[in-house]
Parts: C-alpha cells; sequence; structure tokens
C-alpha cells in the first residue's frame, strides 16, 4: 500500500543509516524523497537506488548547519516536487568524551549539527507546509532523549533538546495542519555506533565485545539492536498518521532498552 502517495519529503543524513533507511520506505510507500547529506555523493547514490527501485528521489548536498545550505536544499525540493510535506530531521554526528575532558569546539559542533540543524531545516520547511495546510515533522532522537549514558554530555543534551522543540512545533503548527514528533531509536548497528563500539571499549578499559554486551544491549529485553527498518517503519507511521491526535510525542524503539 502506497501510504505516501501524493507526498514528498526531505531526509537529512541520508546518504547512509537511518536516514538511508527512511528514504527508501518512504520511497516505497509513494513518496517523492530529497535525499540530504553532507555528502553529495551519497546523496546522489541513495538517490539512483531509489530510482532504479521505481521511485522519485533527488539528491541535496545539504550541511544542516548552514542556514543558506539548508534554505537552498528546501528550495530546491519545492521546486523539484511542489511542496514539502515531511521532514524528518536526521542528520547526527558522535563524539565521546568525559564531560571533564570534553573539548568545546566538539561540544559547539554536536549541538551545531543535533540541534542548529533541526531548528534550521524545520524553520525552512513550515513556510510551505503552512501554506499547504499539512505536513508532519519527524526528529530522530534517541533512548537518550530519555536517558543518560556516561561519556555522551552534548549528544544526551540535543536529544533531550529535540522532545522540547517537537513540542513547540506542535504548538504553533496545530492551526496549519502540522504535527511534530521524535523517534527515539536504541541502539541501532550504524556507522555511527560501530565508530562508538572502539572508541568506548578505549575509554572505559574494555574489549569491544564487552561494549556491546554489557553497554550497548545490557538492557534489551532480548540481546538484539533496533534494526533500520523499526526505525524506517516508525517514520512512515509518523508520516502518514492522519490528525493532530499524535503530534508533540515521541516513541522509543529500542527492544526494551528504555520503557515508559
Amino acid at each position: 500500500m502506497e501510504l505516501l502517495l501524493g507526498r514528498s519529503a526531505i531526509v537529512t543524513g541520508a546518504a547512509s543509516g537511518i536516514g538511508r533507511a527512511i528514504a527508501h520506505a518512504y520511497a516505497r510507500h509513494g513518496a517523492r524523497v530529497a535525499v540530504a547529506d553532507l555528502s553529495r555523493t551519497g546523496a546522489a547514490a541513495v538517490a539512483a537506488e531509489i530510482g532504479d527501485a521505481g521511485g522519485s528521489a533527488i539528491p541535496l548536498d545539504m550541511d544542516v548547519t548552514d542556514e543558506e545550505s539548508v534554505d537552498a536544499g528546501v528550495a530546491a525540493t519545492v521546486a523539484a516536487f511542489g511542496a514539502v510535506d515531511v521532514l524528518v530531521s536526521n542528520a547526527g554526528i558522535q563524539i565521546v568524551h568525559p564531560l571533564d575532558a570534553f573539548p568545546f569546539a566538539e561540544w559547539k559542533r554536536m549541538l551545531a549539527v543535533h540541534l542548529d540543524g533541526a531548528f534550521l531545516t524545520t524553520k525552512a520547511c513550515l513556510p510551505h507546509m503552512y501554506a499547504a495546510g499539512r505536513g508532519s515533522v519527524i526528529y530522530m532522537g534517541s533512548v537518550h532523549a530519555k536517558e543518560a549514558s556516561v561519556l555522551k554530555a552534548p549528544y544526551v543534551t540535543a536529544k533531550h533538546g529535540l522532545l522540547g522543540l517537537a513540542k513547540v512545533v506542535a504548538k504553533e503548527g496545530a492551526a496549519h495542519g502540522v504535527r511534530a514528533n521524535v523517534i527515539c531509536p536504541g541502539f541501532v548497528r550504524t556507522p555511527l555506533v560501530d565508530r562508538q563500539i572502539p572508541e568506548q571499549a578505549a575509554t572505559l578499559g574494555i574489549s569491544a565485545d564487552d561494549v556491546v554486551k554489557n553497554v550497548m544491549l545490557k538492557g534489551t529485553v532480548d540481546g538484539e539492536f533496533t534494526t533500520l527498518e523499526d526505525v524506517a517503519e516508525t517514520a512512515v507511521f509518523f508520516a502518514t498518521f492522519p490528525s493532530n491526535a499524535l503530534t508533540g510525542q515521541s516513541l522509543v524503539v529500542s527492544h526494551g532498552w528504555y520503557m515508559e
């Protein structure tokens, strides 16, 4: 069933991992997808994959921390598709240090990608959504929007901040038919997570296997990573929900790593 037929979506950080999975899922459900990423080559590759599978997609070279880059990408999407119905603010990075040794420049970089990126893409998309009288804004949170882990001070701070941003967008957007929600995945085996394993092993003085079993997956009910498909299907659910009954909310997808 093509649940998103006739809709257009921007997915940031879509050249790999969760963003790529969401872009493919949206295209399978009929959406026209703008594949946005800092890597133009990566974005073009994913857009080509979608096209080869019979979908409709364009690549966007987008730095979510740069307002001109974001505005240009949103304008290109509207020019290509006529609208922006769904925004998935997914672009993210990870840097780990103990708080007392966290370089300020890296703290600012983390907040810029996760929070400034969410703000700038939302700000650029909302006028188009308001004009159309509909829209869905989806932020990629984390279980760290609900909980904390050592070594991740700016990441935890940023993910908590996305909950507040979504609630404001939900309140301001309601009169215009715009909803905002947050997906909060557990650990998903992406390149971002793979890079964390040796970093945490070195910092904590344990093996890579212990990081996986006793840090990342210890709190799950089944010892399993959350899959890309788990998160992508949640993104489809939020994008297609038919009313303001589901707005300003967050949904944890974590194999029980965190429960509400």
